[in-house]
């Protein structure tokens, strides 16, 4: 177990960053499942496999809504572990992309959940300093934005590391195992996919004003794009 976290020690430090990328900081986007997947998969010399995997869990991700209280996936962590596996592995293999779709979504809920329970453990933190934050003690503050910053960094490379030996110890007997070909397992995938984020932007439509008009004019530009780039 040791050597296979040092072997893939690249995709777990970049789970660490990329889980930090979800709340704490920078923001930046980059914990988005099409940067994260894309990131894994170039890690291992598959930038084009980790690309195609991320853009698949991106249309699942449209159907998270990740703000205020809310509880959501922690796509990040498991896009990059995701899409580095997906990579490393050969991916015309029938039922490759289903089931690296689908480690993904698992990962993704555990990454979720233990983003609850960091954001109890910064409560406690917070609490046994209440009265130095009371008293406006600069120090305390700065401690406890240092140890969620760490505790999230730890966090994310937690993640990684589960979702990596889950999927070295699931993954080859699964793909051994698989019986449909490689057509009706991309097909179903895909299929699913753009079911969820068609939902998803259904209901955006209802809630945000002049919805549609940008989603078309997204669409539009999408196209038109890849029109150009072919």
């Amino acid at each position: 177990m040791p050597e296979l976290l040092l072997d893939h020690l690249p995709l777990v430090l970049l789970g660490a960053l990329l889980g930090l990328d979800v709340v704490s900081f920078p923001q930046a986007m980059v914990s988005r499942p099409l940067v994260a997947a894309t990131l894994g998969g170039t890690l291992v010399g598959g930038p084009v496999a980790g690309l195609t995997l991320g853009c698949i869990l991106e249309l699942f991700a449209l159907e998270t809504l990740p703000f205020g209280a809310s509880r959501y996936p922690e796509w990040g962590s498991a896009a990059a572990v995701a899409g580095g596996l997906y990579a490393s592995e050969d991916p015309s293999r029938a039922g490759a992309i289903a089931l690296a779709v689908l480690l993904a979504l698992v990962v993704a809920q555990v990454g979720g959940q233990s983003m609850i329970w960091l954001r109890q453990l910064n409560g406690r933190w917070a609490r046994a300093r209440s009265a130095q934050l009371e008293a406006g003690d600069a120090g305390a503050v700065i401690g406890l934005q240092v140890m969620g910053l760490v505790a999230d960094l730890v966090r994310g490379a937690l993640v990684a590391s589960v979702g990596l030996l889950a999927g070295r110890l699931l993954l080859p007997p699964m793909l051994d195992a698989w019986r449909d070909s490689e057509l009706v397992a991309r097909g179903g995938t895909v299929a699913v996919a753009v079911a969820v984020a068609a939902a998803a932007a259904w209901k955006l439509f209802h809630v945000v004003r002049g919805g549609r008009l940008l989603f078309s004019a997204g669409l539009a530009g999408g196209l038109l794009l890849f029109l150009v780039l072919r």
